[in-house]
């Protein structure tokens, strides 16, 4: 069965979230490597990301801390910068070549506003927040599929976790594309899991070309 919708998780995968945690770092009076050991930390614990902030400082609200920098005139955005060099040129390519394109991830709804205002094209833009449930739940699959408007075998979701992007794409049958970037890139590649994405790349280069391969061929490394 071809190809016909891809569907990105957003950070990490298209935007690299570098100077989001360097900001957090900032505001908690931290080093940028002592708050990015932190997260490697975590990660390698199979962790939530915001178990960061407890390692950090015990006791850390983040919900007050978002509020205090909303409140100092910060706000949700993507600059040029943060999307990764094969980023926004994959998309291009996919929708060039017919594809229904999708951007949904673990996500505040100011995400997607910020993605829109950030010029990317894409055919939809979703949040978890909005949607009401998170990976690596099915409903958010579900969701997934319901907003790509094609049969899960017909689409690919691209993500850098296996936990919330690979296992459970593949088990909604969806095509999993596991990007081999970032954090969790990195430390989930060391995983025997990984080898159940159908594939597995180290940047979004020729992704459409791989896509547009017969399904038999479609599982491999690059």
């Amino acid at each position: 069965m071809p190809i016909t919708a891809v569907v990105f998780d957003v950070g990490e995968t298209l935007v690299d979230e570098t100077r989001h945690w360097g900001e957090w770092a900032d505001w908690m009076g931290v080093p940028h490597l002592t708050l990015f050991a932190a997260l490697g930390a975590v990660i390698a614990r199979g962790q939530h990301h915001r178990q960061v902030f407890q390692l950090l400082r015990p006791g850390f609200d983040v919900e007050a801390a978002e509020a205090s920098r909303l409140a100092a005139g910060w706000r949700y955005r993507f600059l040029p910068g943060d999307f990764y060099p094969d980023a926004l040129p994959c998309l291009a390519a996919l929708r060039a070549g017919g594809l229904r394109i999708g951007l949904a991830g673990n996500q505040p709804e100011a995400a997607e506003e910020a993605l829109h205002e950030a010029g990317v094209q894409a055919d939809f833009i979703a949040s978890s927040a909005r949607w009401g449930v998170e990976k690596p739940s099915p409903a958010f699959f579900d969701k997934v599929i319901e907003a790509a408007g094609r049969p899960a075998g017909e689409i690919a979701y691209v993500g850098d976790r296996l936990d919330n992007d690979v296992l459970p794409a593949r088990a909604a049958g969806l095509a999993a594309v596991f990007l081999r970037r970032g954090p969790w890139g990195l430390l989930h590649a060391l995983g025997p899991e990984a080898a159940q994405a159908d594939i597995q790349l180290e940047s979004l280069d020729g992704l459409a070309e791989i896509l547009a391969q017969a399904p038999s061929t479609r599982r491999g490394v690059r």
